[in-house]
């Protein structure tokens, strides 16, 4: 029955913390609140020029705190005591150095202004010389051990940025016991761990980003590491032996986070995952469909029976786990590393003078150059949409490459930049939009074809997330050039909503997250459908992108 019973889904994203209640018995959302996080906002720990992004779990502890809190209050008492489990996403693979207690070593004073000591964000790209030593090194051995994440390690993955930090910081070498990545280390902070040893990792991080898998009997042995570098000798004994699905439960709120929260010891705290994976839930993925959550990244996740593509390895991908979306599928990963991020560093380039000329203006007082600077900025990218969709579509238009933030898939390359052709005097600011817009949509068609070639048939697109639901522009061109249809779905929170799905699965209010679908899905609000004569245009031009990018790729190479 509707109101008996609710759930709690925390979606850690990139920015922000964001939390909802929902009633698990039809999806209805009952009080939503999100938490920007303030260290991270003020750029601490950071150094992009480096490609080095830090958070504080402070931020993360903040936060979780403040959101599920306003909601509790939000929502009320009677609602309250009848929130029968809570579970979390984050992004990933986003580690941190912990001590034999599972402390973050950031939270200790000794380490709390240290960067190497906090968790290493996805879209840190420092161990970059690591990842490329790994994919050389895992040559040399009989067993192929990057199989199950497309044959190339990533520098966004778990083993090298955790050997960039022992190589890098020998204060925190000392005194890093283990290494665990954020989707696993919030659940148990809400049970109340206090042995690392007694942490359940998910199978979702374990398998896409860790090397874990059934075929290896677990992780890789020890030899395969310590022949790689001397200090991860042993290390493989401090992580973990068993993992576990978001369907499963980590355990109960412990005594300390019930007070802190309001809510009672007897809510059952699920086994966390990546934000795309459940994300792909709360969107109500499909098999054979391809659910892009679009953000700052894209992750582009796939569900499909294990006995039909048993036996099929697609290169160049980010992983393929079985369970790792959903028990008993297997599932896999591919996606962008910069999406989002690509219209947001166009924006923040067409803002310069904003920022740096007109906050020193003597023409206005300050509080209205604020507000202009605010104004302005705000409407950029809408206003860049609008005039990019009014103009023409030519074959030899301007031309970009999307690698703003390396590569991700098909094929991980985070060396790779990006790239702007055919400019000249004509061209104007939102014809190097709608360049970079395509450009984005060109490497999401990239994972298409690659899944294609493969033998794994994409059978349909659903969109998900901020920019699936804000820009009809965006949207209508991924269409194009697909030349698919796409459906946005209609939740403004999939990946809390699906958050809140495994909640409602792992605290037994229903036997399989499919039936937690089925039933707290919100469905879909907009499909785009592909415009035949700009496909035809955008088939010639996604050749051309394929060739400048091979280009780029070979000056790098150089």
């Amino acid at each position: 029955m509707a109101g008996d019973n609710f759930v709690i889904g925390v979606d850690f994203g990139t920015d922000s913390v964001r939390a909802v209640i929902v009633d698990a018995a039809n999806g209805e959302e009952m009080a939503a609140s999100v938490f920007y996080y303030p260290r991270w906002k003020a750029g601490l720990y950071c150094d992009p020029a480096e490609n080095r992004f830090r958070q504080h779990p402070s931020d993360y502890i903040e936060g979780l705190e403040f959101t599920i809190k306003d909601c509790v209050h939000k929502a009320g008492t009677t609602i309250a005591v009848r929130i029968k489990g809570i579970s979390v996403d984050t992004t990933g693979s986003t580690p941190v150095a912990v001590d034999a207690t599972g402390m973050p070593l950031s939270l200790l004073p000794q380490f709390e202004d240290n960067p190497n000591a906090m968790f290493v964000l996805w879209k840190d790209h420092t161990s970059v010389k690591e990842a490329a030593e790994l994919n050389q090194h895992a040559i040399k051995f009989d067993i192929n051990y990057l199989q199950f994440v497309g044959g190339i390690y990533s520098s966004e993955w778990f083993w090298t940025k955790l050997l960039h930090v022992l190589r890098e910081d020998e204060t925190v070498r000392k005194n890093c016991y283990s290494w665990v990545e954020h989707c696993d280390w919030i659940p148990f902070l809400l049970t109340g761990g206090n042995d690392i040893h007694q942490m359940k990792r998910g199978i979702c991080s374990a398998g896409h980003k860790s090397l874990w898998a059934d075929e290896f009997g677990g992780l890789p042995p020890d030899d395969f590491f310590s022949s790689w570098d001397g200090l991860l000798h042993g290390f493989t004994k401090k992580l973990f032996t068993k993992t576990y699905t978001s369907s499963e439960a980590a355990g109960n709120l412990s005594a300390e986070w019930a007070h802190r929260l309001g809510l009672s010891t007897n809510v059952v705290i699920g086994i966390g995952a990546f934000d795309c994976h459940m994300g792909a839930v709360g969107g109500q993925i499909e098999p054979y469909h391809l659910s892009k959550v679009m953000g700052t990244s894209t992750c582009d996740m796939l569900v499909a029976p294990i006995t039909e593509v048993k036996g099929k390895l697609v290169k160049g991908i980010c992983g393929q786990v079985p369970g790792s979306i959903i028990p008993g599928m297997m599932g896999m990963e591919a996606g962008q590393s910069a999406f989002g991020d690509a219209y947001a560093w166009y924006k923040d380039l067409l803002a310069w003078p904003l920022q740096n000329i007109l906050s020193k203006t003597t023409l206005v007082d300050k509080a209205t150059a604020e507000n202009l600077q605010l104004e302005i900025t705000d409407k950029i990218i809408f206003e860049l949409s609008q005039q990019a969709a009014a103009l023409p579509l030519h074959e030899d238009d301007e031309l970009a490459v999307d690698w703003l933030n390396g590569r991700r898939t098909p094929d991980a390359n985070q060396l790779l930049k990006g790239a702007f052709t055919g400019l000249n005097l004509a061209t104007n600011a939102p014809g190097v939009f709608k360049a970079l817009v395509e450009a984005t949509c060109f490497g999401a068609k990239r994972i298409v074809d690659r899944f294609r070639e493969e033998g794994v048939p994409v059978k349909g697109l659903i969109g998900l997330g901020g920019v699936a639901k804000k820009s009809p522009f965006i949207m209508q061109m991924m269409a194009d050039i697909m030349n698919m249809p796409i459906r946005i779905h209609k939740s403004e929170q999939t990946c809390a909503i699906g958050a809140a799905m495994f909640a409602a699965t792992a605290a037994g209010i229903y036997d399989r997250v499919e039936d937690a679908m089925d039933a707290m899905g919100q469905g879909f609000d907009a499909e785009y459908h592909p415009n035949s004569v700009k496909a035809s245009i955008y088939k010639k031009r996604y050749q051309k992108y394929i060739e400048l990018g091979a280009f780029i790729e070979q000056q790098t190479i150089l």
